[in-house]
């Protein structure tokens, strides 16, 4: 068991890699009434091209598939139902899957060593039949089509599919109808087998909790278990081009007033910086030059050229970041005029980073309050870092103009894709 300091936070990481090679991180919080727990696997949406555990040919899965799994794990061979199992100890339970990871939690005081060992248990007790499996994908399918009529969601994944044109980051996380009803209970097991292996998976728990106390839980429950050798990971790579697959795209839906958006495909592979730091470094600047404190944003909600602020949100893969940027207006044309000519250009200045590396700490402090955020930030450590970051605060100091000026002197925003929903 090993112990850290998150500095500047007064808060202390305690952690264990256990010999199956699931790891354990715990957050004890003695002044809040809560614990917070979530149990994640390395395996999210774009993983459809892998060599299964055990074998050495390449197999390429449907799309949506993680999504498919995660549904999945909630039917169990002995009927209980967790949803059910959490809300009878007075507790939350939920799961959710990106592009990169799947995640089951459960959030409640009761009974705690109970929900622990139950949430292991589950997703480490799949039950798919030919017939399950064929149940579920009207329940997905239904999903999808939710999703479709959403015009947020749309949008989002339309800029997305838009940009990119290898990689699998292009497709929805829930996949299409299509290849939701090509998945069999055989193409679960191959993922499931490959990517729910406890040393592709780890635990965070933060709260009100004694961490000897979980670890001890955690050891004794892995240790009546038996699992398979694990081999490394092989996924299929891509090399995605540096262009968009569609530079504009206009549909209708019925809605009362016109949303649109811009996604600005970045090539980030010859900065020589990590590419959670360049995209640290790039929140910062569009949330400078289109943020709900920018000149820009200010007079257009005084011109009533928009109805509420810009959005802005980053996905990223190996080699690119896509900045997606979203709004809703009565005039599309003459936003999406402003916000283009606002990044010609992107130079900020000194005092404007420092303004934005407080504002920063201050969210450090706030959220170093919350289970629910501190447990969020060791996931997204995990998945980004592959190690959890206890000096925040340092690194937010050692953000500069300097690097910044070089990022923006380095990256073009000339392949780009608009994507605007009009009234039908």
């Amino acid at each position: 068991m090993e112990s850290k300091k998150l500095e500047k936070l007064d808060l202390e990481l305690i952690s264990e890699t256990l010999p199956n090679g699931l790891t354990i991180y715990v957050i004890p919080k003695e002044n809040v009434n809560g614990i917070y727990a979530t149990f994640t696997t390395k395996f999210g949406s774009i993983y459809d091209e892998f060599i299964p555990n055990g074998s050495k040919k390449m197999i390429k899965v449907p799309l949506g598939i993680a999504h498919f799994l995660e549904h999945k794990m909630f039917e169990q061979k002995d009927g209980v139902d967790p949803f059910t199992f959490y809300s009878e100890r007075g507790c939350d339970a939920n799961a959710n899957t990106s592009n990169y990871k799947t995640t089951y939690l459960f959030s409640g005081s009761n009974s705690f060593s109970e929900n622990l060992n139950y949430l292991l248990d589950y997703v480490q007790s799949p039950y798919f039949t030919d017939e399950n499996v064929e149940k579920e994908k009207g329940i997905i399918e239904q999903e999808i089509k939710m999703y479709q009529d959403d015009p947020y969601f749309k949008i989002y994944d339309g800029i997305i599919y838009n940009s990119f044109i290898k990689h699998p980051i292009k497709y929805p996380i829930a996949g299409t109808i299509e290849d939701v009803n090509k998945i069999t209970k055989e193409d679960l097991y191959n993922c499931y087998n490959t990517f729910y292996h406890p040393s592709n998976m780890f635990l965070v728990v933060t709260g009100n909790v004694d961490p000897k106390e979980v670890i001890e839980i955690v050891k004794l429950n892995q240790e009546k278990k038996k699992f398979a050798k694990f081999n490394p990971i092989q996924i299929k790579g891509y090399d995605e081009p540096n262009k968009v697959e569609k530079e504009k795209e206009i549909t209708t839906m019925d809605i009362e007033i016109s949303k649109a958006g811009i996604g600005y495909k970045i090539d980030c592979s010859k900065l020589k910086y990590d590419i959670n730091d360049i995209k640290t470094y790039l929140s910062i600047i569009f949330d400078l030059k289109l943020g709900n404190t920018s000149m820009l944003n200010e007079s257009l909600q005084k011109e009533n050229l928009l109805t509420h602020d810009i959005d802005i949100t980053f996905v990223n893969t190996d080699k690119h970041i896509l900045a997606i940027i979203t709004f809703e207006s009565q005039e599309v044309d003459e936003v999406l005029k402003r916000i283009t000519n606002e990044l010609k250009d992107l130079n900020i200045s000194e005092e404007e980073l420092e303004r934005k590396k407080r504002v920063r700490k201050s969210n450090c402090i706030y959220r170093s309050d919350s289970i629910y955020s501190i447990n969020n930030k060791i996931m997204s450590n995990i998945m980004n870092y592959n190690k959890v970051i206890l000096d925040d605060y340092k690194r937010i100091d050692e953000l500069n103009i300097k690097n910044a000026q070089n990022i923006i002197k380095n990256i073009k925003l000339s392949n780009k894709t608009i994507y605007i929903i009009d009234k039908s």
